[in-house]
């Protein structure tokens, strides 16, 4: 699960360095030929890519263009220009931020400051921010060289490769609104510059291009032959045409529909072999192969558009090694494809966490699992969280739901069923276990009123009845037998406009994909305090209130003042606080608007107070959530990042602490465990898994010194050396792991108003519920504001000597119960509290837990014995060793003759620690293990077991532990008798003789 990549670049001289750009995930780095990758952009205002570029004369130097050049209904629009000196770990924004899309960037080898980046413009807004420009200085000015009309921008750039002044553009005519999309007109064209852009020769029928109007252009020139130029041409017949002759000539090479007519506006790339001119990849849906110079092409594809086989398809990237033409790179909806074996192979890097969620959902499970509905990756489950060692992996996700994801809902009650929708108003249940899903979606009235469904339609659950859900068209729908059967509760909602309804709207290639349908529900919010309120916001400006259950309606559209006319209504949330109010994000980008629309009513629609605007938030507005249990928190996402507010919506920060300034298209509460679900359109879902602390914060109860925040509970989770299922290795880098919450310990969070000096310390003292302190930890990382430091949900307990400790090591773990955590700093202290709870996997009789429990204490009473005894023998062998020290090279005869009683002493301590613990051999030791009973070994035994049992101790169990009981008495004895009857005359005899014996 990766998502649409846009870009790609490679060093030439070194491949082994790759950078990729994702449509709305940002830039990202491989230096190891493409097996592990870092983010490189995070820190910039956007995450939506273009285009990039390396100065391979210095491949420090890095071009970026943002936003997409690839105009569909659910592109993400840039900031303009950005370079890097340094490999891409700072950049620098260097202009043409009104351009919005910047789609190729070609970089002069002879002199590296002449830059042409070629502007796709916004689809949406006709403006002359689109073109062909030119930097002659390392991009501190720019100059537009070519440009037909406001509404066509460079949909391809390439520079001949023996003369960098002789330069090939396509402007693209095109225009997209919410309801429909036209691609081609006289803006289009085919330009060849011998100039550097001074001057421009339009192709044209002379030249043997298609006549009349173009539209979208995509070529290719050969690299071992770069007179050969091959074009996909978007005209009244869609073709490929080749050329000879450097584009001075053209010929009509290959009109089947097949491989030249599959939706031009998105896929229209060429790619050729760079040894065998002959060798074309046609890059679309499927990569088709050309052997004979475009004129057929293979009809089983290298790369089919089945998503059981190679890599995900729809492709909108590539490159090929200029120096190994079977080494080549593709990117597209799914991600990244790499082969190095000419396409037979392909080996797909996952982790490139670049997936695009339209919509998020939790269950609540233990652990609970989240949900997302991807671009075309259809719908998805995974947990938020394991019980197993190392990260949260891909093979632990469920694809759900097939077509593009949308809406995703499990049922609260049993998660193995649920809701998932896809494009054009399809809706499923599906079933986990089985892995099959099938439709539920509302009939039409009658023949003669089809429904109008989003391309992402409306879906809310009833948050009273878990058997009843709602859908919009553009009326909404209603089932309250999980889809069985469904009813209309109210009328057209939308403005119904003819004019927003044909089913053509000109244009070369009709796009009928569904994506523009139009005058429909976009945003359904049920009351969860008043089941008979329902809001409603529509894709044409529309908002919509019910009271009555659905029997009337009321229009409020008039009374949100601010509110730009027929702008899309994204989300209504109904408050969790006050039936009458409500919460609701609108955007206008798709009119050229960029601005940020959030409102609040607290009157049920009929006043409205706008909370967000561009000066409290960069970007426009996609979701909103008010926190269900402290009003004056509330998050708002926005096309460039995640936005907290602490004052109910006064005042917003954007929160970042790692999160990029990255499309955030959807927000969910998992209620139980305090944690907030962001689902992002470029960067996969993320979790923030402490919303108690933000409680805290925005509710102003932090004190002066310390505070002790609020706890989750923590489940006692069983079990010793839980790894992940299949392959437990992850190849460093080379394995996605999403991060993982910690478990068998839990973090105690407390936040501190000061900052604190070298020595500061806090420390936490635990209880439990009779007041007995059961462990004490403490930390010294810290930092003024949120802090946490780890308990491991244990009790302190003694160590057995030499025992092999790890990050998963722990004393006895605690009962469940609730336990007071005490922190202290200096003179300042606070409290805060924790539940532990059982694991919920195990049989839930608290008696078996005793059990584990008590048998574990009687193992650390002998730990605590053996341990005990075994140091004594260790402390004397450390005196008579130092005071040999001391004596060895006396040339007293007396001190030689001592030298020999300590020697002997040595070794008889020796003997006796050996009857307590087999001691390895006095040799060089590889691996090495006693096989020898010893008091160790067997309570070792029983140790073993009491950490590693989840069920009542066996009698067998009991046995272990009396055995290692009494072997552990007739040792500590021996001891003791040692101690007594040799160690006491032995040592009264070395002082005698030497008064230093105690220093």
């Amino acid at each position: 699960m990766s998502g649409r990549i846009t870009a790609i670049d490679v060093v030439t001289e070194n491949p082994k360095i790759m950078f990729v750009g994702a449509a709305s995930g940002g830039v990202w780095k491989s230096e190891n030929g493409g097996s592990a990758w870092k983010p490189v952009f995070d820190d910039q205002p956007t995450q939506n890519i273009g285009a990039l570029t390396i100065q391979q004369s210095n491949p420090d130097v890095i071009w970026v263009g943002t936003g997409e050049g690839n105009p569909r209904n659910s592109m993400n629009l840039g900031m303009g220009i950005f370079k890097s000196i340094d490999g891409g770990k700072t950049w620098k924004h260097l202009g043409l931020e009104a351009t919005k899309t910047i789609h190729r960037i070609s970089i002069d080898p002879n002199d590296p400051n002449v830059v042409y980046v070629g502007a796709m413009g916004d689809p949406f807004t006709a403006n002359e921010h689109r073109g062909l420009y030119k930097t002659i200085d390392g991009g501190l000015h720019w100059k537009k060289v070519l440009y037909s009309n406001t509404t066509s921008g460079i949909a391809d750039l390439k520079m001949h490769s023996t003369n960098s002044n002789k330069l090939y553009a396509a402007l693209y005519d095109h225009k997209r609104t919410p309801y429909y999309f036209t691609s081609g007109g006289e803006g289009s064209g085919f330009y060849v510059s011998e100039d550097g852009g001074e001057n421009w020769n339009k192709l044209g029928e002379k030249n043997g291009l298609p006549a009349g109007d173009l539209g979208r252009i995509g070529f290719a020139i050969a690299p071992s032959e770069p007179n050969r130029i091959y074009a996909k041409i978007e005209a009244k017949k869609n073709a490929i045409y080749r050329s000879d002759d450097d584009g001075t000539s053209w010929k009509m090479i290959n009109d089947n529909p097949k491989f030249a007519n599959n939706r031009p506006f998105y896929f229209q790339d060429l790619a050729v072999d760079s040894e065998d001119p002959d060798r074309v990849y046609n890059i679309y849906q499927p990569l088709s192969v050309s052997y004979d110079g475009g004129s057929t092409f293979d009809t089983i594809p290298m790369i089919p558009a089945d998503e059981t086989k190679g890599i995900h398809a729809d492709f909108h990237a590539f490159w090929v090694n200029p120096n190994d033409a079977e080494h080549f790179i593709i990117g597209g909806d799914g991600g990244l494809g790499i082969t190095q074996d000419h396409g037979k192979s392909w080996y797909f890097p996952e982790t490139i966490p670049v997936a695009q969620f339209y919509h998020v959902g939790v269950d609540n499970d233990t652990p609970y699992n989240v949900y997302g509905g991807m671009q075309d990756n259809g719908n998805w489950s995974g947990p938020a969280y394991t019980w197993k060692r190392g990260g949260i992996r891909t093979l632990y996700w469920q694809y759900l739901v097939g077509g593009d994801g949308f809406d995703i809902s499990p049922d609260l009650d049993n998660s193995r069923f649920g809701y998932g929708s896809s494009q054009n108003g399809d809706l499923y249940r599906y079933d986990k276990l089985t892995g099959y899903y099938v439709s539920i979606k509302p009939p039409s009235l009658d023949i003669k009123t089809p429904l109008r469904f989003n391309w992402n339609a409306a879906f809310a659950r009833n948050p009273k009845n878990d058997n009843a859900a709602y859908y919009g068209s553009q009326f909404v729908h209603v089932t309250k037998d999980k889809g069985a059967t469904w009813e209309i509760i109210s009328p057209d909602l939308t403005t119904n406009n003819p004019e927003h309804q044909k089913p053509d709207y000109g244009g070369l290639t009709l796009d009928v994909s569904g994506a523009e349908r139009y005058n429909s529900i976009l945003t359904i919010a049920p009351s969860s305090l008043n089941n008979q309120i329902i809001w409603a916001g529509t894709d044409d400006g529309q908002v919509q209130l019910t009271i009555d259950g659905g029997t009337t309606w009321k229009n409020l559209t008039a009374k949100v003042k601010g509110m730009p006319k027929e702008s899309w209504v994204a989300q209504i949330q109904a408050s969790r606080y006050d039936a009458k109010s409500a919460w609701m994000v609108v955007n206008n980008y798709r009119k050229g608007d960029y601005e940020p629309y959030v409102f609040k009513t607290d009157d049920l629609g009929k006043t409205w107070k706008r909370v967000a605007d561009k000066t409290k938030v960069n970007g426009y507005a996609l979701t909103i959530m008010q926190d269900p249990v402290e009003p004056n928190l509330v998050f708002l996402g926005t096309e460039n990042g995640l936005w907290v507010s602490i004052d109910e919506g006064a005042t917003w920060s954007q929160f970042k602490n790692g999160f990029p300034s990255v499309s955030t298209m959807d927000l969910k509460i998992q209620e139980r465990e305090s944690a907030l679900i962001v689902g992002t359109f470029g960067r996969a879902i993320w979790v923030l898994d402490d919303l108690l602390t933000l409680r805290e914060i925005a509710a102003d109860r932090l004190k002066r010194g310390i505070t002790a925040l609020p706890m989750n509970d923590a489940v006692q989770v069983k079990g010793l050396f839980i790894n992940p299922p299949g392959n437990i290795w992850t190849g460093f880098h080379t394995t996605f792991e999403g991060e993982n919450k910690v478990f068998q310990k839990t973090k105690i969070p407390f936040y501190l108003t000061e900052e604190p000096t070298q020595e500061s310390v806090v420390t936490a003292m635990i209880y439990d519920a009779e007041d007995r302190l059961v462990n004490t930890v403490e930390t010294k990382e810290l930092t003024k504001g949120l802090n946490y430091m780890i308990w491991k949900l244990d009790e302190s307990a003694s160590t057995l000597p030499g025992s092999w400790t790890h990050d998963f090591s722990r004393d006895i773990p605690v009962l469940p119960g609730e336990y007071q955590i005490v922190l202290k700093q200096g003179v300042h202290s606070d409290t805060t509290k924790v539940t532990v709870i059982a694991d919920p996997r195990f049989d839930p009789k608290p008696n078996i837990d005793k059990a584990l429990y008590d048998y574990k204490k009687a193992v650390d009473v002998q730990v605590k014995i053996l341990s005990d005894r075994l140091e004594k023998i260790d402390l004397k062998i450390k005196k008579v060793d130092y005071f040999l020290g001391k004596i060895n090279k006396s040339e007293s005869k007396a001190d030689q003759i001592l030298v020999g009683k300590l020697e002997n002493m040595k070794q008889s301590l020796k003997d006796l620690k050996a009857k307590g613990k087999t001691p390895k051999p006095d040799r060089q030791v590889g691996a090495w293990q006693s096989f020898e009973t010893s008091p160790y070994s067997k309570i070792r035994e029983a140790f073993s077991i009491a950490a590693a049992q989840t069920n009542r101790p066996s009698t067998q169990h009991q046995e272990i532990l009396e055995q290692g009981k009494y072997l552990v008495t007739e040792f500590s004895k021996m001891v003791t008798d040692f101690i007594k009857d040799e160690w006491a005359p032995f040592e009264t005899n070395v002082k005698n003789s030497h008064n230093t014996w105690d220093e």
